[in-house]
């Protein structure tokens, strides 16, 4: 039997008081009040109610060390980034490396792998790979439906996928971005429940007075929470807090404790925030986490304060695995698999010769997914349309990782590289090589080094090179969580400082360059793609 004497936030008769919790193995068996005067503030754990993992660039084992340090104790889980390279072999790989610590991740099954038919992915899960992922009691609901132009449209393979998901009782997770009227209807008609991409109070609103539940998100690159908080109190029983994707560097400083706290900022009283960030996931998704009830799962945090929410110590199923901002988590050596066939690209690859005076440019927007687009006139050099580094319209590549193909070549605003480039393998979804810069020979310098390390992300210039390998499916690394941020940080640093990109995350924002599924002008490994229209278009005028 375990006591902490401590003040007790009971949410549900929204009460705080001085009280003795008592912990019998894995379970709270009492709750009483008491008459002294004690530090910090007993709550219930914080959960991210929508992350991929592998946006950490840490495999989960070491996202959980990470995240607890901040009181989070469960996840739920979308594993499609692994799935595009590796397929369910790649979903089992997550689950089964969460098993091997105590944190409670929560996987779905990814519902679009790949997210299109318009891109090359290194798997696919069909129709019976759902199924049998629904099966499962690892799995607890069906990942984010990408798909919504195929829903809309009543696709037989997206509806018959809805329709495995929806006979297992579990819930369905959405992604349907400025979806509105009668599209968010029939979205919402099929069964799909919650969405997270909302990036417009008004469309949140109209959302949520349609039943859906909004999951405000604030990531490394897509920060939506500014936007969409004034939604609470009014609407806090349907809506849940979301990282989405978060980089290792940002993971180190803080998870959903962050926009507790910003809630608090703004004015939100303390119940609804904790509803919010702790409550409505675990009940949205039946989770088996604890509230800070009798006979619940003894999973919580207690922190300093009820405003900024600095953790002294978190609790997964009574065990201490964080104090004062120590992980109590053991590290976990774990096996890699890949799924990497690209031989190395010369600069000539990425020479590519005008057709016309006027290009299509991909306008990227600092802390959004979407991109608006303009046209400019092409900077020819030796008839190969070159970056015009002055009009920060730069050369942007997605090279297939998984055969030898001809790159992709489109140009993007909004990098601001003076010289030099960047490159990642972590490229949403399919996770091919994509990468910026100001000349043919850096981009193919950063891209090869992406190749050598089969997989990882890597920044270029005249003088130098940085690589942080990611050998696990070419988006993970086995190393340390801490190694791992410090290896990123340098790498961000040097591409602002030295290359001279003004992005808040540069490596977030370039990974979600080729996402089709977020509007407007994106590029895969096929070719320019317009997510307005759902189809490719012309790079030239």
């Amino acid at each position: 039997m375990m006591t902490i004497k401590t003040n007790y936030v009971d949410i549900p008769n929204k009460k705080i008081f001085a009280a003795e919790i008592k912990i019998q193995k894995d379970r709270i068996v009492a709750v009483t009040p008491i008459h002294e005067v004690v530090k910090g503030y007993a709550i219930p754990g914080f959960v991210d109610a929508h992350v991929h993992i592998e946006s950490s660039m840490l495999i989960p084992s070491e996202f959980a060390r990470l995240a607890v340090i901040h009181g989070s104790v469960g996840t739920v889980s979308d594993p499609h980034e692994i799935a595009n390279v590796m397929g369910l072999e790649g979903v089992y790989y997550m689950i089964n490396n969460g098993k091997k610590v105590p944190f409670k991740f929560n996987f779905g099954a990814p519902s679009c792998v790949p997210a299109t038919s318009f891109e090359t992915a290194g798997a696919e899960i069909d129709v019976e790979g759902i199924k049998e992922l629904m099966a499962s009691s690892d799995i607890k609901y069906m990942a984010e439906m990408m798909n919504y132009p195929g829903v809309i449209f009543q696709d037989p393979m997206v509806m018959a996928k809805l329709d495995a998901a929806k006979a297992s009782g579990k819930p369905i997770d959405g992604h349907a971005p400025g979806v509105r009227g009668e599209d968010i209807r029939k979205y919402i008609g099929a069964g799909i429940s919650t969405d997270h991409e909302c990036f417009a109070l008004e469309e949140a609103l109209e959302k949520l007075s349609l039943g859906m539940k909004v999951i405000i998100r604030e990531g490394s690159a897509a920060k939506n929470f500014d936007t969409l908080i004034s939604i609470l109190p009014e609407h806090t029983a349907n809506v849940m807090f979301c990282s989405d994707d978060k980089h290792p560097d940002d993971l180190m400083l803080g998870h959903i404790n962050q926009l507790a706290a910003r809630a608090i900022a703004k004015g939100v009283p303390l119940f609804d925030v904790l509803q919010v960030a702790c409550v409505n996931p675990v009940q949205h998704y039946k989770l088996d986490i604890g509230l800070l009830q009798v006979g619940d799962f003894a999973d919580f945090a207690i922190v300093e304060d009820l405003e900024h929410f600095k953790v002294l110590a978190t609790y997964i199923n009574g065990e201490l695995v964080a104090q004062n901002g120590q992980s109590m988590i053991e590290r976990v050596n774990e096996v890699t698999i890949n799924n990497f066939d690209t031989p190395l690209k010369k600069p000539a690859d990425f020479a590519i010769a005008p057709q016309t005076p006027n290009l299509h440019v991909i306008q990227a927007i600092d802390g959004e997914l979407i991109t608006k687009s303009f046209e400019s006139l092409a900077k020819v050099e030796q008839n190969n349309v070159v970056s015009d580094i002055e009009k920060d319209v730069l050369k942007m590549v997605v090279v297939n990782r998984y055969a030898n193909t001809p790159p992709a070549i489109a140009f993007i605003n909004g990098f601001e590289l003076k010289t030099g480039a960047l490159a990642s393998c972590v490229g949403h979804d399919s996770h091919n090589i994509i990468a910026v810069g100001t000349d043919d020979d850096a981009i193919c310098r950063a891209v090869n080094l992406i190749i050598e390390n089969k997989g990882g992300i890597s920044a270029v210039d005249e003088k130098q090179t940085h690589v942080l390998p990611l050998p696990v499916a070419g988006i993970m690394s086995t190393d340390e969580g801490t190694t791992v941020a410090e290896s990123y940080s340098t790498i961000d640093l040097f591409s602002k400082e030295r290359l001279g990109c003004q992005l808040r995350a540069p490596f977030m924002t370039l990974s979600f360059m080729a996402l089709l599924v977020i509007p407007r002008l994106k590029l895969s490994d096929k070719g320019l793609f317009d997510g307005g229209d759902f189809k490719f278009t012309p790079l030239f005028v």
